[in-house]
């Protein structure tokens, strides 16, 4: 099997491939190892690549799958990282100079857990430093360019993530959400992302920036590799505090049964100004599509919705100030050439290591935690939450799932935003309160603008409900499908 066909596969169908032995598993490495030479150099997804350790873990699924040993569905598939998530023996620089030297000493438990289904990590994947970010520009390594347009962001934080699945450089990735950083660039670029359940995947080795909002989640081109891949690294940790003990189903079976129609909710809040009218457009012929499928499609309102992004911002800076107060110059991160003293240590040290983005949230997270300033701001915060979080309570009493745009826009150019970030933060202005509530949400692609560019349509669902919201996404993706179109990148 010539190495375009393979990369052109869903890891589905990879992996039935495998089993049917049409195929070994060097050979799906190889074919994505020269897709990766042939595009990355215009994409530029990858921070780092093992090549050798990446064809050694295929050699080693081959030898399984010829005892008959093989270790499941996903053994012998290869799973590339955003590069925030720990992998024993190779870098995890977040995207920033203060990490430019650091090498994992252990593994996160997904990627254990990936090496226990016999997946074959690869490499690490761009992102805007520290995760914070919508646009991928920020990473101190240069940005992911967006494969349909390399003028064109991928979004973020996790565009290294969706721009590699997109250029068909991997089948699946993992990236991290913390305000619509999967969800975004999965639908910037024309892929399906989705942020699960807070809890429902441990976040231990996951490089912090919001320890309440952040949690891992998968990118591919079809909502049933999600399935396959979100099951997989699903699941209590007892590593993580905040992990929830929950069941994890079978979601793969779950989409191979009937789904019968339901409810859907379109929220007022999520359809007003701002929103391009081709993305409107788009997601109203999704809506059309629902409709003939049988399902109840209600109105409804989540009021609070307009306080999402300030209830975000407060409270995300706040986590991140305190989470990256660790990176200190004196223990594991780059120290200043120039410190002369402890005080210059700390400050040098940060100051040449972090990037603009970080050190403002940084700045504005430590003023809302200062004292004088707590109760007003992030105790207040903190209220406003709880109210989000009860306005998703009351719509879910009525209606199965929420369907929204996942972006107000399509990718837009690079620099468009860069200079307001105000601006470039309301390009999340959709996704954001879904973390505040700590609900599972995805985005699936539903068209393209007449351009040529990905436009992306969310599902938001009950909190450990995935099975749900999953078969509702499939029913709409297994027939239409936009994820499985490949930009030209030959040119």
């Amino acid at each position: 099997m010539d190495s375009n066909s393979l990369i052109s596969k869903t890891a589905t169908e990879l992996s039935g491939e495998l089993e049917a032995g049409n195929c070994k598993a060097v050979e799906i490495a190889q074919a994505y190892l020269e897709q990766i030479d042939r595009v990355d150099g215009k994409v530029h997804a990858f921070l780092h690549r093992d090549d050798d350790d990446f064809l050694a873990q295929a050699k080693d699924s081959d030898e399984r799958r010829e005892k008959g040993e093989t270790l499941g569905p996903l053994d012998g598939i290869p799973v590339c990282l955003k590069d925030v998530i720990s992998v024993e023996g190779q870098p995890l620089t977040a995207a920033s100079k203060i990490l430019q030297d650091y090498v994992s000493p252990y593994d996160a438990t997904v990627t254990r857990k990936l090496k226990a289904a016999g997946a074959v990590i690869g490499g690490r994947l761009n992102l805007d430093e520290f995760a914070m970010g919508s646009s991928t520009e920020n990473s101190a390594y240069g940005p992911t360019r967006n494969p349909w347009d390399l003028e064109r962001v991928p979004g973020g934080s996790s565009g290294g993530s969706s721009a590699a699945v997109a250029a068909r450089e991997a089948p699946l990735t993992l990236g991290s959400d913390t305000g619509g950083s999967i969800r975004q660039p999965a639908s910037l670029c024309g892929v399906v992302g989705m942020k699960p359940t807070y809890g429902m995947v441990s976040r231990y080795g996951l490089a912090a920036f919001a320890s309440s909002l952040d949690q891992i989640g998968p990118f591919s081109q079809t909502v049933e590799d999600t399935a396959l891949l979100l099951e997989t690294i699903s699941g209590h940790d007892p590593l993580d505090s905040t992990s929830y003990p929950t069941e994890v189903p079978s979601y793969s079976e779950v989409l191979k049964q009937k789904h019968e129609p339901c409810t859907l909710g379109l929220p007022k809040e999520f359809f007003g100004e701002g929103m391009d009218d081709e993305v409107r457009t788009a997601v109203e012929k999704a809506i059309e599509f629902y409709k003939g499928k049988g399902y109840e499609i209600v109105d409804l309102s989540l009021p609070t919705t307009d306080l999402s992004i300030p209830v975000y911002y407060v409270i995300a800076t706040a986590e991140a100030s305190s989470n990256l107060a660790r990176y200190d110059g004196i223990r594991y991160t780059s120290r200043s050439e120039r410190a002369e003293n402890a005080v210059d240590v700390y400050a040098k040290s940060r100051g040449e290591g972090f990037g603009e983005e970080v050190k403002r949230r940084c700045i504005l997270g430590a003023y809302g935690l200062s004292s004088g300033y707590y109760d007003a701001y992030y105790l207040r915060a903190q209220k406003t939450r709880t109210l989000i979080r009860q306005d998703f309570e009351r719509a879910f009493e009525k209606v199965d799932a929420i369907l929204t745009p996942t972006s107000p826009t399509p990718a837009f150019k690079f620099g468009a935003k860069s200079e307001d970030p105000i601006s470039m933060y309301l390009s999340d202005v959709y996704t954001i309160s879904t973390n505040l509530a700590g609900l599972p949400g995805l985005s699936v692609p539903c068209g393209f603008t007449q351009s040529g560019l990905p436009i992306g349509l969310q599902l938001i669902g009950k909190a450990f409900n995935e099975t749900t919201l999953l078969s509702i996404a499939h029913d709409f993706d297994r027939e239409l499908q936009f994820g499985r179109q490949a930009p030209n990148l030959e040119d």
